[in-house]
């Protein structure tokens, strides 16, 4: 899908081809869509279609008459039958007239600007639009990398007895996740410190100070990330400390109850011999079962307690 976008007076409306100072947003184009814009605006296609590719790699390319800026943005996934979040390529092409944007998929960064909701935004000051759709690619990192620690909240909140095996898992998820971002926040920071040194476009004081706002935000994002990670390997090391923990405790149940459980069998046993009744204890004394039953549940008890002592119960 191809749509053609422009401002005029400070507000954005839609343009139905190509003109001077026109933003060209490209979601998800196909083929023939991708060729007849690189044809009419001498690109190659290659160049122009390259965010389509999920492995593309954070860059910056001078090309004649026209310069291409990949970066990661977060996007939502559903992996396992849950929301998950991973990093797709945007595209940004700039040409001497137009500024070009290519993505999979509709991404709420670029939503902001068409729904007209970011200040002084102008599709014919290109560099500054950059710039901006920089700062709330990384201001949108942040607000995804809360989200990520909430959910970890919620799980360190149930770690006790409502602690269960998913919680590891999604634990490792969110992980992934942040292993996701840490990596493209990294390539992202190499272009941005490629764009200080641009000097293709006219660069005004303003967007200088953008600029250094928007690496001050990626950075944010990246120590975000790594102290994010940090707390989630603590928490998992707790959750599995608390499972483990959790596995003795019943380990230790069983083994009291058998050992308690180990006095009758042996004494049912020794009495259970064919032996004479002579050398039995109380095989002749009137109510001797009622007495040994009393003996075992005497020594059952005994057992019981020393076993609490030693804080096995």
């Amino acid at each position: 899908m191809v749509k053609y976008y422009k401002t005029d007076d400070k507000k954005i409306h839609e343009e139905n081809d190509i003109v001077d100072g026109v933003w060209i947003d490209m979601c998800n184009p196909t083929i023939s869509e991708g060729e007849e814009i690189a044809s009419k605006l001498d690109i190659d296609v290659s160049d122009l279609l390259a965010a389509l590719d999920e492995e593309e790699s954070s860059r910056i390319e001078l090309e004649d008459g026209y310069t291409l800026i990949l970066v990661d943005i977060p996007a939502v996934e559903i992996r396992h039958d849950k929301q998950a979040y991973t990093t797709i390529p945007l595209g940004i092409i700039l040409t001497s007239n137009t500024i070009i944007t290519v993505c999979t998929e509709e991404t709420p960064i670029l939503q902001a600007f068409i729904n007209g909701r970011v200040k002084e935004f102008s599709t014919k000051k290109k560099l500054r639009f950059v710039y901006q759709i920089l700062f709330r690619i990384s201001s949108f990192y942040q607000t995804n990398l809360r989200i990520i620690d909430k959910k970890r909240t919620e799980i360190e909140e149930r770690i006790d007895d409502k602690t269960e095996d998913a919680d590891l898992i999604d634990l490792h998820a969110l992980e992934s996740t942040l292993v996701y971002f840490a990596t493209s926040l990294r390539a992202n920071s190499v272009v941005l410190d490629r764009l200080t040194r641009y000097k293709r476009l006219e660069q005004y004081p303003e967007d200088k100070d953008l600029l250094g706002d928007v690496i001050v935000e990626n950075q944010q994002a990246i120590e975000m990330t790594t102290i994010y990670r940090d707390i989630i390997n603590g928490t998992r090391d707790l959750m599995s400390s608390v499972i483990d923990n959790r596995l003795n405790n019943v380990m230790k149940t069983l083994t009291s109850i058998t050992l308690v459980m180990g006095i009758p069998t042996l004494i049912s046993g020794v009495y259970g011999m064919n032996v004479d009744s002579r050398w039995v204890p109380f095989a002749s004394v009137p109510y001797g079962f009622g007495i040994i039953c009393i003996m075992i549940l005497f020594l059952c008890l005994i057992l019981l307690l020393i076993l609490r002592k030693k804080r096995f119960l």
